[in-house]
Parts: C-alpha cells; structure tokens; sequence
C-alpha cells in the first residue's frame, strides 16, 4: 500500500473537500467498498446551492439497505422519479453559472440511464468529475473491511452533512452569492459549474 495516502468513501457528486483530499494525497487514493451502508450519509446525498441557501439532493434507495447492507451492494430505487427531480434542480440552480452548458452534455446520461447499484452510479460520477477537473490520479479499491488504515488517513467518516467541514476553502463566485453569501464545502459541481477549466487550480 502507497504510504502517505487516503481511505476514502464513494460518494455522490461529493463536496468540494473530498476533492481537496483527493489531489492532496494523490497518487494514493484508496475508495471503501467494503463497508456497511451508513445511511444520512454523503454516499447518497450531496448539497447544491439554490436561489433559497442549500439544497440537498438525495439518491433513494431500494427498501432493506439498512446498515448491515454491504455499500457495494445497496441498489438505487426508482419508486419515483428522482433523476428528473435532481437534473431540474441542477438546470434551476446553475443555469445562470458560466459552465453548466459547457458540462450540460456530460452529465444529462446520469439522470435518463438507469444504474442498478448505487456504488456503481458514483463511480462512474467519479470518474466524469476526476476528468473535467484534470485531476490525473489511479483509485484503488479496498478487497474487504478494515476498521483501520495505519499509515492512511481515513477521511470515511469524517467528510459527512452532519459535521462542520474545517478546510480551508477560499471563496470562489457563487450563482446566488449576492442572497445567500458564500457557502462553503458545497458539492463538487458547484465549483465545477462556477469556475470550469479552473476547477483543478482551485482544489490546489
């Protein structure tokens, strides 16, 4: 295992210090697919800035992904009809920013295809934001659970809604800046959709 890297969770359009630690530790990321799906968690559910604050978006999952639900086998539900819910509220609220029609096409396939597996959906999320933010980095997977990484750091809990995120993040213009001020720690597509081909300068 590469010394000096990090454990982390697979998460949906994950915030913004995800990517930080991401490019902080590159090349040594490892992604947890072998834990038990926690749920009110990131995993299925990220934050985007709307003309009223924060706006969460959550994936819903199939009924019986309780805790003891391996993450890599929890499967999206499709009761209702959450990919337009979610890409109506990407189209409301970034619309005006500079780059969602640059990104528009990229990411439209995620909310009209349906993916069976949740861990699956994010990481082919991940892999589309790895490539338009040019961060350049191999992921390696866990093969089974370990409550411990030493010589890791283990961010798997620690980046979670719940908990006031402490990077140190430099304000970058916001759509509804001048409403809401700056809100930090918003998910990746928000600086995306904000700052572009500048995204990977930033997260520097």
């Amino acid at each position: 295992m590469i010394a000096n890297g990090v454990v982390l969770p697979m998460l949906y359009l994950p915030p913004v210090e995800y990517f930080m630690a991401l490019n902080k530790y590159k090349p040594g990321i490892l992604i947890e697919r072998d834990e038990h799906f926690p749920k009110q968690t990131y995993r299925n559910r990220a934050n985007i800035c709307s003309p009223d604050g924060i706006l969460g978006l959550t994936v819903p999952v199939m009924k019986g992904s309780k805790n003891h639900t391996g993450v890599k086998d929890v499967r999206i539900s499709y009761e209702f009809n959450w990919q337009r819910l979610h890409w109506m509220s990407l189209q409301a609220c970034y619309r005006r920013s500079a780059y969602f029609e640059y990104y528009e096409d990229d990411f439209a396939p995620f909310y009209e295809n349906k993916e069976i597996f949740l861990f699956d959906y994010n990481e082919q999320l991940l892999q589309l934001l790895l490539k338009l933010a040019k961060i350049k980095t191999p992921l390696s997977y866990t093969e089974t659970y370990e409550a411990e990484y030493p010589g890791l750091t283990d961010l798997r809990s620690s980046i979670n809604p719940k908990k006031e995120s402490n990077i140190d993040q430099k304000p970058y213009f916001q759509v509804f800046e001048e409403k809401n001020g700056f809100l930090r720690n918003l998910s990746i597509v928000d600086l995306l959709f904000n700052q572009g081909p500048q995204t990977g300068n930033y997260l520097v």
